[in-house]
């Protein structure tokens, strides 16, 4: 089938003779070969004595030297895990396999010995004609070239690559946790990272937004430095190096880019209003870095402090502060100009709010184009509780004009009523009115008093 015997037959051996044959067998893509070496003497000066065959077969005898089946592969391993090298030999014979490190030229084992002091090295061999080198626990000085020997002369040698591979480690860089860049300067955040292969590395805002880079919005930057131009407060906050080379895990290292500028401060209201007793708050917001100090000051220039009329509330979000001044029981001094002051190493800034006062209505405005009533009232005639029921009607008066059909003085006194009754509605004078027409006793007797000694004045004044 696929097994072919090669035969060479040898007349009349002679000194010529002797030596070493080789038989070649030869196909795409690979090549091998065997050696034979042909031996025998002859005795000067002596007859030839009659031998036996046993006798020409011992002269004759033929030696086939080893070979490898094939070379030694190159392997590739993680770091921390185990390898293996194979090397497989045919035709072994007599002779002795031994793995030496190619490139310290150390001998770690011969034939089935393991001569290497690394308790990590071992030898497995099954028969005589493989030998594998094991190694436990791979680290990166196990990196090399390693050699299968056969102690033929000249020695036979096979070679294979051990290959590890490391996850990336980041290395203490001249960059460190935190870097600090006046606003408007360039800004540079530096990473390096070891590992095998070599590592990738690319940069990333912790909270994966977009962050301006050279006039660009980008979401990251790959090389080992970020340099940003003309960086602004707006670059300020976290950003993470993160190297990967397809080993297990990525890594990576947080860096905080803090951005220095002095404060500015902004006033979402500048004039606030209230009334006397009331409580009002007054806002400032502060931007800064480093962290600025921070207080109020009154009409007086007076720094204003915490007490129980007084309560002052500052809420941080990274470089900005909002600044809070809550008032209470508003009385006539703390009307002015309030001062939020913001300072840092930069600078000094401030917002300035005025509080004025905002005067209540303490009676109802008289001024009206038209006057609207609809109500069901009751008189109640001195000495009884009798009421008289009117139906409700709907009166518009327009101020100047009366109704012809009466006398002045019943006009004027009519208008004088329904504007005190509509007044008296509207600010809720009358109290409830219940579906029947009646009301409590104690306010429909206050309101009958009042309304007939409205009248009896006008009439003495008419």
């Amino acid at each position: 089938m696929y097994t072919e015997f090669m035969r060479l037959k040898i007349i009349n051996i002679s000194n010529r003779n002797f030596g070493a044959y080789l038989c070649v067998a030869r196909n795409s893509p690979r090549k091998s070969n065997g050696a034979i070496k042909l031996y025998g003497s002859i005795m000067a000066g002596t007859k030839r004595k009659h031998r036996s065959s046993d006798d020409n077969a011992r002269e004759n005898s033929v030696f086939v030297l080893p070979t490898f089946e094939e070379q030694v592969p190159n392997v590739t391993v993680s770091v921390g895990r185990d390898a293996s090298l194979p090397c497989v030999v045919d035709n072994l014979g007599n002779y002795k396999v031994a793995w030496v490190r190619a490139d310290t030229q150390t001998i770690l084992t011969i034939h089935s010995k393991t001569i290497s002091r690394n308790p990590r090295i071992s030898l497995a061999h099954g028969s005589h004609r493989h030998w594998f080198l094991k190694i436990k626990s791979v680290d990166e000085s196990d990196r090399g070239w390693y050699m299968c020997q056969i102690n033929t002369d000249p020695i036979r040698s096979s070679l294979g690559y051990l290959e590890v591979k490391v996850p990336p480690k980041i290395l203490p860089g001249e960059t460190g946790a935190e870097t600090a860049v006046r606003e408007g300067m360039n800004a540079t955040l530096i990473c390096k990272a070891h590992g095998q292969p070599e590592p990738k590395i690319s940069w990333k805002r912790e909270d994966n937004t977009a962050f301006m880079y050279n006039g660009v919005p980008v979401t990251s930057i790959d090389g080992e430095s970020l340099t940003i131009q003309k960086v602004s407060r707006l670059h300020m906050g976290a950003f993470l190096c993160i190297a990967s080379n397809g080993v297990p895990p990525m890594v990576s290292q947080r860096m905080v880019l803090k951005v220095q500028f002095p404060p500015m401060v902004m006033v979402p209201s500048q004039l606030e209003g209230v009334p006397l007793g009331r409580e009002v708050i007054l806002e400032c917001h502060v931007e800064a870095y480093p962290k600025a100090i921070l207080y109020w000051t009154n009409g007086r220039g007076d720094m204003i402090i915490s007490s129980d009329r007084y309560e002052i509330i500052q809420i941080e979000d990274m470089y900005t502060i909002f600044m809070r001044l809550k008032i209470r029981n508003i009385t006539n001094r703390d009307f002015g100009t309030y001062r939020c002051v913001a300072r840092n190493s930069l600078g000094e800034s401030d917002g300035a709010i005025k509080l004025y006062e905002i005067i209540l209505p303490t009676q109802p405005s008289t001024t009206k184009d038209f006057v609207t009533a609809e109500v069901t009232f009751h008189e109640v005639s001195k000495g009884q509780d009798e009421s008289i029921e009117k139906k409700s009607k709907r009166k518009k008066w327009k101020e100047g004009k009366t109704n012809p059909g009466r006398n002045r003085k019943e006009n004027v006194i009519d208008m004088i009523y329904e504007e005190d009754l509509t007044t008296k509605i509207e600010y809720g004078w009358l109290g409830n009115i219940s579906s029947d027409g009646r009301k409590l006793s104690l306010t429909r007797g206050f309101h009958v008093i009042l309304y007939a000694s409205l009248r009896l004045y006008f009439q003495c004044l008419l």
